[in-house]
């Protein structure tokens, strides 16, 4: 499987903590850093804005360095936070959906309607995931529904705060 889409083919550093990022895949993002060094203490050096602009690009294309083999980001997470920062729907949440539920491939495919390869494709970033189905994902952590069928009725608000309480 090729992860053209994780392998960094350019990196610009912006002004105020922000990071152009282009990919082999032929996608561009820009990704604003700011709160994850202000948050992150392994990152508090980038406040340096001579040093934040130094970023280039590490290893194979697969993260961006400050300090190599000592500072760095990886290309995957930043993809997926320039995503998120966009108002797009990034690939952890299906893999943290996943996890959080305990659902094979299988199981998770079928509860959304969807066929496992494409499920593989949104999990592992490959393609965007709609909103129809990060919707759909949300549905089923609402309803927990049990074996094939599906729930006539949604839990309200109530209900559903007693049943994770």
């Amino acid at each position: 499987m090729s992860r053209d889409h994780f392998q960094l083919t350019a990196v610009a550093a912006l002004p105020d903590s922000r990071l152009r990022l282009s990919y082999a895949d032929g996608q561009a993002f820009e990704v604003d850093l700011g709160e994850w060094i202000a948050t992150t203490a392994f990152l508090h050096p980038l406040k340096d804005a001579a040093l934040f602009a130094q970023a280039r690009i590490g290893f194979a294309g697969r993260s961006v360095e400050w300090i190599e083999d000592e500072l760095d980001l990886s290309a995957d997470n930043l993809r997926n936070l320039a995503i998120e920062q966009a108002g797009g729907i990034g690939h952890e949440r299906i893999w943290n959906w996943l996890h959080e539920t305990g659902l094979t491939l299988e199981q998770a495919a079928t509860a959304l309607g969807i066929s496992r390869r494409m499920l593989i494709y949104y999990r592992d970033g490959e393609k965007p995931i709609p909103r129809s189905i990060w919707l759909a994902c949300l549905g089923w952590e609402a309803v927990r529904p049990k074996g094939e069928s599906l729930p006539r009725q949604i839990p309200t608000a109530r209900e559903y705060a007693a049943m994770h309480a």
